[in-house]
């Protein structure tokens, strides 16, 4: 099962449901182990502080929220795919893990010190509209950190990449995924979002300020960095 494009949420649901069981797995191994990498850059950006509030939302097995609650942070994970929630409950029990949207986050204004959202912005049905709502859940002062991905910068690397994407990733998928078809949507879904200035250009217009980027992995992922303005 995949979804499509135009990314109704009870597809994408759907389709996160049915690669839930090997998720993780799958995500380290077509991503070369970088994962680990991209997930440690997050960390550092959103610079967490013993005993702030954090919200990791498309936090699917809560395999980062875990990490922030091991910063000393108090961690929420919300995910609208129940199998996958259900999936890191039984992976990290004790953390906390709730179904929600990311264009409805079921939270009061301003309850949490930073958010974060890592490979899910791209999956939300209107992502302009989900940085407003991670806005509103945000106190004054506080700070955004997306990590997602984006477009190599180097001519050379990005034909490469990209043909990676479109070729092997799918490939690769049929052998260790349980629902490869839904790779087939998470290459298309990349080609289909925009690059870094584009995505800071969307954090603008939504109201955050001080934003920023850093890429990683030459592009292939970019860590955007924005404020709550006070």
């Amino acid at each position: 099962m995949r979804a499509r494009l135009d990314k109704k949420p009870d597809q994408v649901a759907a389709m996160f449901d049915h690669v839930a069981a090997k998720y993780d797995r799958t995500n380290t191994l077509i991503s070369l182990r970088r994962d680990r990498i991209w997930r440690r850059s997050t960390r550092h950006a959103l610079a967490l502080r013993p005993g702030e509030r954090v919200l990791d939302v498309g936090a699917g097995t809560g395999v980062s929220t875990v990490e922030f609650i091991e910063d000393g942070a108090y961690g929420v994970g919300v995910d609208i795919s129940l199998g996958m929630l259900a999936a890191g409950r039984r992976a990290r029990p004790g953390v906390p893990l709730l179904a929600g949207d990311a264009l409805a986050l079921p939270f009061r204004d301003g309850a949490f010190d930073a958010v974060t959202i890592s490979f899910a912005l791209r999956n939300v049905v209107d992502p302009r509209a989900a940085l407003r709502e991670l806005l509103r859940v945000t106190r004054p002062g506080g700070r955004l950190v997306i990590c997602e991905f984006s477009l190599p910068t180097n001519p050379t690397f990005r034909t490469v990449y990209l043909s990676y994407l479109l070729r092997a990733l799918p490939m690769m998928a049929r052998v260790v995924s349980s629902n490869p078809e839904a790779y087939d949507y998470l290459a298309e879904s990349i080609q289909d979002w925009p690059d870094q200035r584009g995505l800071a250009g969307w954090l603008t217009e939504a109201g955050w300020q001080r934003v920023g980027w850093r890429n990683l992995t030459g592009g292939i992922v970019a860590i955007h960095r924005a404020t709550r303005p006070t």
